[in-house]
């Protein structure tokens, strides 16, 4: 039986286009991959279906134009075009204002998690396991209840409080949220047929993995978007940025392969990558630093039921001096230089995404092999599905939300005293009591009365 395996493993192998198979790795490393398997772990790997691979969608403007082309350097230029197109895209939806970048990345998100659930159901579509694609539909539809229901609360105080409808759903909303995945749950459980146990519990939990990963990344996008754009935008650029050099060194300087879960990547790519995304940080965060619009928070007017950006900068983004070690001054001659502080945290976020930020690339790819396939979908020319360009960006998101806790964002006071006006009249009153008897006794009362006075 095995070596029945063996024999159609190397036919197939055969049959693969060669682009393809320079995807995947050399000839040798798909050779030694198989030897160093046991016959246990061959027979999982050939009980997985595989996921018909996309057909070519390049638009046929492009395949006339580069038709004289190698494919290496077809791809190399449909890639290239593409990625100016979705950098114009980037920046027109920038302009456009942050409640348009808030809906872009739920209409991401949706995309990606699309992408990896039907990846989920073509593997196991013979299956005709009942109810699978609507019950994921709807754990996303309750997670992302859950999730916005939160941020609606926790930004929008002022409007959800006027209403009343929305105030029965801020104050019982976990609540609701459980309840709705209660219900889902027990859909699932009614669902479960006979002989399909095993394999019907292996999607449930493919499903909940997919939201922690899709879903939650993106709630944190928001949420850092919403303490200045600058902290959306970096980010998210320093990382294009490091994928977008790291290919082109790969592509002229590549010689030593970097990983084997993706065989294309190099060391000379990697070490490219970041350094250029070091100094393309800086240089972005210097730019941007200096317009309120991107790097005050984005709040809501109650007045004007609409999103504003505008306050006056913190320090973080006020010009400042630092002196230069004495080994750097002795070479460039200058004892000080004017930074913003955030261009210094940008080197964190510059780091970050070229060193470790690959890493959520490598996952993807190494996701992919498992199912013997080339990309999550064909929606982007020479790039693959949405989740093949945001594979790095959620393990970006994460970070940045962590550095921002950990590093940046002190106590809000806004919410603090929107806990307070939800408290009792006879609660409010103790809690005043005992902040005025507290600002007395360090002798700051007085002198607000007098400044008052």
């Amino acid at each position: 039986m095995t070596s029945l395996a063996t024999v159609y493993d190397r036919e197939r192998e055969r049959a693969v286009d060669p682009e393809q198979r320079e995807d995947s790795g050399s000839d040798s490393e798909l050779k030694l991959e198989k030897d160093g398997m046991s016959d246990t772990e061959s027979k999982v790997d050939s009980g997985v279906p595989e996921v018909p691979v996309p057909p070519d969608d390049t638009p046929e403007v492009l395949n006339k134009a580069l038709s004289g082309l190698s494919s290496r350097w077809k791809n190399w230029w449909v890639r290239g075009i593409l990625t100016l197109a979705m950098i114009s895209f980037f920046f027109f939806i920038i302009y456009l204002g942050p409640m348009v970048l808030m809906m872009i990345v739920l209409c991401v998100q949706i995309k990606c998690f699309q992408e990896i659930i039907t990846i989920g159901y073509s593997v196991y579509h013979s299956y005709h396991l009942p109810w699978f694609r609507t019950l994921s539909w709807y754990f996303l539809l309750c997670v992302n209840y859950f999730f916005y229901g939160e941020t609606v609360t926790d930004y929008f105080f002022t409007l959800v409080q006027r209403e009343e409808p929305l105030r029965i759903l801020s104050k019982y909303h976990r609540f609701i949220s459980f309840a709705l995945y209660l219900t889902g749950f027990c859909m699932f459980v009614l669902s479960l047929v006979k002989k399909h146990y095993r394999l019907q519990f292996y999607m449930f939990g493919w499903t909940h993995v997919t939201l922690l990963i899709v879903v939650t990344q993106s709630h944190l996008i928001i949420h850092n978007l919403f303490e200045g754009m600058i902290w959306f935008i970096v980010p998210i650029s320093c990382v294009i940025c490091n994928d977008i050099m790291a290919y082109m060194f790969g592509f002229f300087f590549g010689r030593t392969p970097l990983i084997k879960l993706s065989p294309k990547k190099t060391w000379e790519g990697f070490i490219g990558g970041f350094f250029s995304t070091i100094v393309f940080g800086i240089m972005l965060s210097y730019v941007m630093a200096g317009y309120r619009y991107f790097v005050c928070p984005v709040e809501f007017n109650n007045d004007s039921n609409s999103f504003q950006v505008d306050c006056e900068p913190s320090d973080l983004f006020q010009l400042q001096d630092y002196a230069l070690p004495s080994i750097m001054e002795s070479v460039t001659g200058w004892t000080t230089v004017h930074l913003y502080p955030f261009q210094i945290h940008s080197i964190a976020l510059s780091s970050f995404a070229s060193i470790v930020g690959p890493f959520g690339g490598f996952f993807a790819s190494g996701f992919k092999r498992a199912f013997k396939i080339k990309d999550f979908a064909n929606t982007i020319p020479g790039h693959g599905g949405i989740m093949d360009r945001f594979d790095c960006q959620y393990l970006m998101a994460t970070f940045v939300n962590v550095y921002i806790a950990s590093f940046i964002r002190g106590p809000n006071p806004s919410k603090v005293i929107q806990q307070l006006l939800a408290l009792r009249a006879d609660q409010q009153l103790h809690i005043f009591n005992s902040l005025k008897a507290h600002l007395t006794e360090k002798g700051l009362l007085p002198a607000l009365e007098e400044a008052t006075a």
